[in-house]
């Protein structure tokens, strides 16, 4: 049965989605863009500070389901620009040191409130 995750650490969600979803073994979190949990937006910072701000999303969202970034599965990164790629990956590397997830990255046409970077995770309990 899907439950819905909530966390006050993590971005409200601001349209009809959840945070996260969970059916009590598989987490799949909402795409983070780079704002705080206060709802500062980091869109004018660099992607290597966007990037991190996601995934603090990121993990703050599993973190509310007692999981770590060590427990994510796969992540799909959205960049607006692919010559970011470099930039966003070192940045993403301090969160996935040792056995790093699936991943998939790719550029779109654009991404909400005109930021850089937008990142997904699907994390297991299990």
């Amino acid at each position: 049965m899907k439950r819905v995750i909530d966390t006050p650490d993590a971005p409200a969600a601001v349209g009809t989605y959840s945070q996260a979803t969970t059916n009590g073994s598989i987490v799949f979190t909402a795409g983070q863009i780079p704002m705080t949990a206060d709802g500062d937006l980091l869109a004018d910072e660099s992607i290597t500070v966007q990037t991190r701000q996601a995934l603090e999303s990121v993990s703050a969202v599993l973190e509310e389901e007692g999981l770590t970034p060590e427990d994510v599965l796969k992540v799909t990164v959205f960049l607006d620009d692919i010559d970011d790629f470099d930039e966003m990956n070192d940045a993403y590397e301090e969160y996935f040191l040792d056995n790093p997830p699936a991943r998939s990255a790719v550029e779109v046409a654009a991404l909400p409130k005109g930021v850089g970077v937008e990142i997904e995770a699907v994390a297991s309990s299990e």
